[in-house]
């Protein structure tokens, strides 16, 4: 194990008393704060903690436009950005993968520390077409956003690895806006399709692996005239998609689903339905390959049971 994930390993597992009060410091443009900018603040906020801390560092980021890239590191868990407004705070960047040398490296915010945490915040890559253009990527066990808003165009959120959970978040693009080999839950979010494309593409290589994205709650609008949107596609042959309890507008497709041109993939991937409303909710018009999940089957996508683990993590708490 190289020496960087080696820490973070031991950080990670480090017991989190209760009486531990996080660390807390202050992002502001202006000078007022304790640090001008989000990556100054991830990169030195820890320079003054003289012995191992296992609690939580809580980053508040000011209002305003933060120009730049953000790289939060395995040896950073428990990091929280926290905003007042998801409106008036956004990190925002534009960088292609054409100029960055690929996908993985367009990201405008790419976090690996463990347990991180988003709450009321903006990220955004302003590159627009042409190219995938990443916003967030997440490789980060137990992370939460809440109020957040993820704003791009192609391949908008890359929720890479681990357990995530995104509650009551915006997130918008036009083709594999969501994208990633996680296991993820999208509750109460607005999936908003920016133009004619796929919403879901997951890269899960293993047929019995955790991974999948789960959208419990969530509402499906578009842009106006925006119409041939597809709920997902196998990026990998055994991509698991499910959608429970959510709302699809008409610009949805008919039949649900985009097989990538992989035929394999109708028989190995699982993407899935339960109380589907809306005039996307076109059921009986649906791909033969898809399915439409009986109340028992769907009971074990729920956030509480599909995001469990055997550690038994909860996002709520």
């Amino acid at each position: 194990m190289r020496p960087l994930a080696l820490l973070a390993a031991v950080l990670v597992s480090l017991p989190v008393a209760a009486a531990v009060a996080p660390i807390r410091v202050v992002v502001a443009q202006d000078g007022s704060g304790d640090f001008p900018t989000v990556q100054n603040a991830v990169d030195h906020v820890m320079d003054r903690v003289l012995t191992p801390f296992a609690g939580r560092v809580i980053i508040e980021i000011r209002p305003g436009v933060y120009h730049e890239r953000v790289r939060v590191p395995p040896d950073r868990p428990r990091i929280t950005f926290l905003g007042k407004d998801a409106a008036a705070t956004t990190i925002s960047f534009s960088v292609g993968a054409k100029d960055a040398g690929g996908t993985f490296f367009s990201a405008v915010v790419d976090i690996s520390g463990a347990e991180f945490e988003a709450e009321n915040l903006t990220f955004e890559n302003t590159y627009g077409t042409g190219t995938q253009a990443v916003a967030v990527s997440t490789h980060s066990d137990r992370a939460v956003f809440r109020h957040c808003r993820f704003l791009g165009m192609q391949d908008t959120l890359y929720a890479a690895s681990g357990r995530q959970y995104y509650e009551d978040c915006y997130i918008a693009g036009h083709v594999d806006f969501i994208f990633g080999d996680a296991q993820a839950v999208f509750e109460r979010c607005e999936i908003h399709s920016r133009g004619a494309g796929y919403i879901a593409a997951v890269s899960r290589i293993m047929p019995a692996g955790p991974e999948g994205f789960v959208f419990d709650h969530c509402r499906l609008t578009a842009d106006p005239g925006v119409q041939g949107v597809a709920l997902g596609r196998p990026w990998r042959l055994y991509a698991r998609v499910v959608y429970l309890d959510c709302r699809m507008d008409g610009h949805i497709r008919p039949e649900g689903w985009d097989n990538w041109k992989k035929p394999e993939a109708e028989k190995d991937s699982f993407f899935a339905e339960f109380g589907s409303t809306g005039r996307g909710a076109t059921m009986d018009r649906r791909v033969k390959w898809s399915h439409a999940l009986t109340v028992q089957e769907a009971a074990r996508f729920r956030p509480a049971v599909f995001l469990r683990g055997a550690d038994g993590w909860s996002p709520s708490q």
